[in-house]
């Protein structure tokens, strides 16, 4: 193609101008506008139930969803809130029920109950929930201020958020706190 005849030529400035039309669209797109903007700041959820509060929580706060495994084993000297653990894909995962750890009786499993499957610093762990309703998007109009206080009393103590949407209530489990709180820590009597 590099012969100097007219369809080499021809091509050449073909490719030219398809490469200066791709630049202007890339030039064009790297301005983000305000409905770009809004876009990024979309909360993916995923939405579980405890016993009968609907939580969201982030979804990048969940490495994995399980549906319950069938074979849990009993752990001697564990709290009543650890179910014991399961062999998953040869390793052992020790599974809690959320809705025992904070206090308000245990979950009775359902074909719905999910094990949502956390990490911290490496070590994995999964959370029994009474139903997984899947997933929502959470705009930052959805946002409402509350103060700490109000939603400890109303939701619990990992709750540090709240969307809103028709009218419907989503208070945000903090799964981080969870996993850093003293209490959860330590599941040995």
């Amino acid at each position: 193609m590099a012969d100097g005849s007219p369809r080499a030529v021809e091509g050449g400035r073909e490719i030219i101008a398809l490469l200066r039309g791709i630049e202007g669209l890339s030039r064009d797109h790297s301005q983000i506008g305000p409905r770009q903007r809004q876009r990024q700041d979309i909360r993916e959820c995923i939405v579980f139930t405890v016993g009968q509060t609907r939580y969201a929580a982030p979804i990048d706060s969940v490495k994995e969803i399980l549906n319950l495994p069938a074979g849990i084993t009993p752990v001697p000297g564990t709290k009543t809130w650890v179910r014991g653990v399961a062999n998953i894909r040869g390793t052992l995962l020790p599974i809690v029920d959320l809705k025992q750890f904070l206090g308000a009786g245990a979950t009775k499993p359902g074909r719905r109950s999910r094990v949502l499957v956390i990490d911290r610093q490496g070590v994995y762990t999964g959370l029994l929930v009474g139903t997984m309703a899947g997933m929502r998007h959470f705009y930052p109009a959805d946002q409402r201020q509350a103060s700490s206080a109000e939603l400890v009393a109303e939701f619990g103590p990992f709750v540090k958020a709240l969307y809103v949407q028709q009218e419907e209530k989503w208070p945000v489990f903090d799964i981080p706190a969870l996993i850093e709180d003293p209490g959860f820590l330590v599941a040995a009597v």
